[in-house]
Protein backbone atom coordinates (compact mmCIF):
# COMPACT_ATOMS: atom_id res chain seq x y z
CA UNK A 1 0.00 0.00 0.00
CA UNK A 2 1.19 3.75 -0.85
CA UNK A 3 1.93 5.61 1.74
CA UNK A 4 2.47 9.17 2.19
CA UNK A 5 5.41 10.04 3.89
CA UNK A 6 7.29 12.85 5.92
CA UNK A 7 11.02 12.81 6.78
CA UNK A 8 13.44 15.39 8.40
CA UNK A 9 11.23 18.35 8.80
CA UNK A 10 13.05 20.68 11.26
CA UNK A 11 11.11 22.93 13.95
CA UNK A 12 12.18 24.99 16.62
CA UNK A 13 11.27 25.15 19.80
CA UNK A 14 8.07 27.75 19.00
CA UNK A 15 7.32 25.94 15.90
CA UNK A 16 8.73 27.62 12.97
CA UNK A 17 9.74 25.95 10.07
CA UNK A 18 11.51 28.47 8.02
CA UNK A 19 12.37 31.63 8.78
CA UNK A 20 11.95 35.14 6.91
CA UNK A 21 12.27 37.28 4.75
CA UNK A 22 13.03 34.71 1.98
CA UNK A 23 15.26 35.28 -0.81
CA UNK A 24 17.32 34.24 -3.70
CA UNK A 25 20.51 34.39 -1.34
CA UNK A 26 18.51 32.86 2.04
CA UNK A 27 16.66 30.51 1.49
CA UNK A 28 15.55 29.93 5.00
CA UNK A 29 15.34 33.40 6.20
CA UNK A 30 16.98 34.54 9.33
CA UNK A 31 16.79 31.14 10.01
CA UNK A 32 19.64 30.37 7.76
CA UNK A 33 21.02 26.46 8.15
CA UNK A 34 20.46 26.42 11.56
CA UNK A 35 17.31 24.15 11.67
CA UNK A 36 19.30 21.56 9.27
CA UNK A 37 22.76 21.64 10.96
CA UNK A 38 22.16 18.38 12.54
CA UNK A 39 21.31 16.84 9.35
CA UNK A 40 24.31 18.32 7.51
CA UNK A 41 26.76 16.76 10.32
CA UNK A 42 24.91 13.27 9.03
CA UNK A 43 26.46 11.17 7.19
CA UNK A 44 23.95 10.97 5.42
CA UNK A 45 23.63 15.01 5.03
CA UNK A 46 26.99 14.70 3.95
CA UNK A 47 26.62 12.71 1.31
CA UNK A 48 23.42 14.87 -0.18
CA UNK A 49 25.90 17.97 0.31
CA UNK A 50 29.10 16.87 -1.45
CA UNK A 51 27.79 14.50 -3.58
CA UNK A 52 30.16 11.94 -2.92
CA UNK A 53 29.49 10.16 0.46
CA UNK A 54 32.33 11.19 2.40
CA UNK A 55 32.16 12.24 5.93
CA UNK A 56 29.71 12.93 8.28
CA UNK A 57 28.65 11.16 11.38
CA UNK A 58 26.93 8.25 12.07
CA UNK A 59 24.53 7.40 15.44
CA UNK A 60 20.56 7.88 15.63
CA UNK A 61 20.35 11.15 13.88
CA UNK A 62 22.05 9.23 10.85
CA UNK A 63 19.86 6.34 11.12
CA UNK A 64 16.36 8.38 10.95
CA UNK A 65 17.77 11.04 8.35
CA UNK A 66 18.60 8.09 5.51
CA UNK A 67 14.96 6.82 5.98
CA UNK A 68 14.53 9.90 3.66
CA UNK A 69 15.01 8.04 0.60
CA UNK A 70 13.63 4.39 1.49
CA UNK A 71 10.92 3.46 -1.26
CA UNK A 72 9.94 7.01 -2.33
CA UNK A 73 8.40 7.08 -5.80
CA UNK A 74 7.35 10.77 -6.17
CA UNK A 75 7.34 14.14 -4.05
CA UNK A 76 5.33 16.62 -3.31
CA UNK A 77 6.52 20.07 -2.58
CA UNK A 78 5.31 23.96 -2.60
CA UNK A 79 6.03 26.44 -4.67
CA UNK A 80 8.46 28.47 -2.20
CA UNK A 81 10.55 24.71 -1.45
CA UNK A 82 11.34 25.48 -5.02
CA UNK A 83 12.60 28.86 -5.55
CA UNK A 84 12.60 32.08 -3.79
CA UNK A 85 9.57 34.47 -4.04
CA UNK A 86 9.50 35.59 -7.89
CA UNK A 87 10.71 32.78 -9.18
CA UNK A 88 7.57 31.99 -11.58
CA UNK A 89 8.66 35.18 -13.22
CA UNK A 90 11.91 33.95 -14.32
CA UNK A 91 11.60 30.67 -17.40
CA UNK A 92 14.69 29.72 -16.71
CA UNK A 93 14.42 28.96 -12.87
CA UNK A 94 14.88 25.17 -12.16
CA UNK A 95 15.14 25.30 -8.34
CA UNK A 96 17.64 25.27 -5.52
CA UNK A 97 19.52 22.07 -6.34
CA UNK A 98 21.74 22.41 -9.57
CA UNK A 99 21.59 20.29 -12.48
CA UNK A 100 20.95 17.27 -10.32
CA UNK A 101 18.69 17.57 -7.41
CA UNK A 102 18.54 14.97 -4.98
CA UNK A 103 14.94 13.76 -5.61
CA UNK A 104 15.70 11.61 -8.55
CA UNK A 105 11.61 10.80 -8.64
CA UNK A 106 8.97 12.63 -10.47
CA UNK A 107 8.58 15.89 -8.12
CA UNK A 108 5.54 17.67 -8.25
CA UNK A 109 5.27 21.63 -7.04
CA UNK A 110 2.14 23.24 -6.58
CA UNK A 111 2.36 26.35 -7.90
CA UNK A 112 -0.79 28.63 -9.08
CA UNK A 113 1.23 29.40 -12.07
CA UNK A 114 1.93 25.94 -13.81
CA UNK A 115 4.55 25.67 -16.68
CA UNK A 116 5.73 22.84 -18.44
CA UNK A 117 7.90 19.86 -17.02
CA UNK A 118 11.18 20.14 -16.63
CA UNK A 119 13.57 17.19 -16.81
CA UNK A 120 16.98 17.23 -14.92
CA UNK A 121 20.08 14.93 -14.37
CA UNK A 122 19.82 12.28 -11.90
CA UNK A 123 16.50 10.97 -12.45
CA UNK A 124 14.48 14.34 -11.09
CA UNK A 125 11.60 15.71 -13.01
CA UNK A 126 9.77 18.77 -11.97
CA UNK A 127 5.80 18.61 -12.71
CA UNK A 128 4.06 21.99 -12.00
CA UNK A 129 0.94 21.39 -10.55
CA UNK A 130 -2.28 23.97 -9.82
CA UNK A 131 -4.14 21.49 -7.79
CA UNK A 132 -5.66 20.63 -3.60
CA UNK A 133 -3.70 18.32 -1.84
CA UNK A 134 -5.80 15.30 -2.41
CA UNK A 135 -6.32 15.94 -6.27
CA UNK A 136 -1.62 16.13 -6.08
CA UNK A 137 -1.73 13.27 -4.26
CA UNK A 138 -3.58 11.21 -6.32
CA UNK A 139 -1.35 12.31 -9.28
CA UNK A 140 1.87 11.94 -7.19
CA UNK A 141 0.59 8.07 -6.38
CA UNK A 142 0.04 7.26 -9.78
CA UNK A 143 3.36 8.34 -10.52
CA UNK A 144 5.24 6.27 -7.55
CA UNK A 145 4.31 3.44 -9.05
CA UNK A 146 3.55 1.17 -6.04
CA UNK A 147 6.26 3.19 -4.25
CA UNK A 148 5.23 5.92 -1.65
CA UNK A 149 5.19 9.42 -1.71
CA UNK A 150 7.09 12.04 0.19
CA UNK A 151 5.55 15.00 1.10
CA UNK A 152 8.97 17.61 1.13
CA UNK A 153 7.63 20.69 2.41
CA UNK A 154 7.47 24.00 3.06
CA UNK A 155 5.46 24.16 6.57
CA UNK A 156 2.43 25.58 4.81
CA UNK A 157 2.01 22.74 2.48
CA UNK A 158 2.68 20.07 4.79
CA UNK A 159 -0.36 21.88 7.07
CA UNK A 160 -2.19 21.94 4.52
CA UNK A 161 -1.80 17.64 3.98
CA UNK A 162 -2.16 16.86 7.56
CA UNK A 163 -5.26 19.42 7.73
CA UNK A 164 -6.69 16.98 5.33
CA UNK A 165 -6.15 13.87 6.74
CA UNK A 166 -3.16 12.92 3.99
CA UNK A 167 -0.14 11.88 5.71
CA UNK A 168 0.87 8.22 6.90
CA UNK A 169 4.33 8.75 8.84
CA UNK A 170 5.94 11.89 10.00
CA UNK A 171 9.30 12.81 10.86
CA UNK A 172 9.61 15.96 12.46
CA UNK A 173 13.06 17.10 14.28
CA UNK A 174 12.39 19.76 17.15
CA UNK A 175 15.61 21.65 17.16
CA UNK A 176 16.66 23.88 20.24
CA UNK A 177 16.49 27.04 19.04
CA UNK A 178 14.04 30.01 18.84
CA UNK A 179 13.08 31.94 15.84
CA UNK A 180 10.59 33.81 16.94
CA UNK A 181 8.64 34.82 13.35
CA UNK A 182 8.91 32.88 10.18
CA UNK A 183 5.82 30.23 8.64
CA UNK A 184 4.90 27.87 11.79
CA UNK A 185 4.02 24.95 11.43
CA UNK A 186 1.22 23.66 13.72
CA UNK A 187 -1.15 26.62 13.45
CA UNK A 188 -4.74 25.67 12.81
CA UNK A 189 -4.09 21.88 13.57
CA UNK A 190 -5.18 21.39 17.35
CA UNK A 191 -5.48 17.66 18.44
CA UNK A 192 -3.73 17.01 14.94
CA UNK A 193 -1.80 14.08 17.06
CA UNK A 194 -4.65 12.19 18.53
CA UNK A 195 -4.62 10.31 15.09
CA UNK A 196 -0.95 8.95 15.46
CA UNK A 197 0.93 7.08 17.80
CA UNK A 198 3.85 9.49 18.55
CA UNK A 199 7.28 8.40 19.57
CA UNK A 200 10.53 10.50 21.04
CA UNK A 201 14.25 9.98 20.09
CA UNK A 202 16.84 12.16 21.61
CA UNK A 203 19.78 12.31 20.07
CA UNK A 204 23.47 13.59 21.29
CA UNK A 205 23.65 16.84 19.16
CA UNK A 206 20.34 18.19 21.23
CA UNK A 207 17.40 17.64 19.07
CA UNK A 208 14.44 15.68 18.94
CA UNK A 209 13.03 13.41 16.78
CA UNK A 210 9.67 12.94 16.89
CA UNK A 211 7.61 10.56 14.61
CA UNK A 212 4.40 10.54 14.16
CA UNK A 213 2.82 7.29 13.09
CA UNK A 214 -0.75 7.20 11.62
CA UNK A 215 -2.64 4.95 14.41
CA UNK A 216 -4.51 1.63 13.40
CA UNK A 217 -7.97 3.06 12.32
CA UNK A 218 -6.86 6.75 13.52
CA UNK A 219 -8.81 9.24 12.11
CA UNK A 220 -6.43 12.95 11.52
CA UNK A 221 -8.88 14.51 9.29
Amino acid sequence: MTRTRVHNFSISLDGFATGEPQSAEAPFGHAGQRLHEWMIATRFGASVVSGDGSGGSTGVDHALAEQHSVDIGAEIMGAHKFGPPGWQDDPDWRGWWGPEPPFRTPTFVLTHRPRPPVEMAGGTTFHFLEASPREALTVAQEAADGLDVRIGGGPTVLRDFLAAGLVDHLHLVQVPLVLGRGVRLWDGLEGVEAGYDVEAVSSRRGVTHLIFTRAPGGSVA
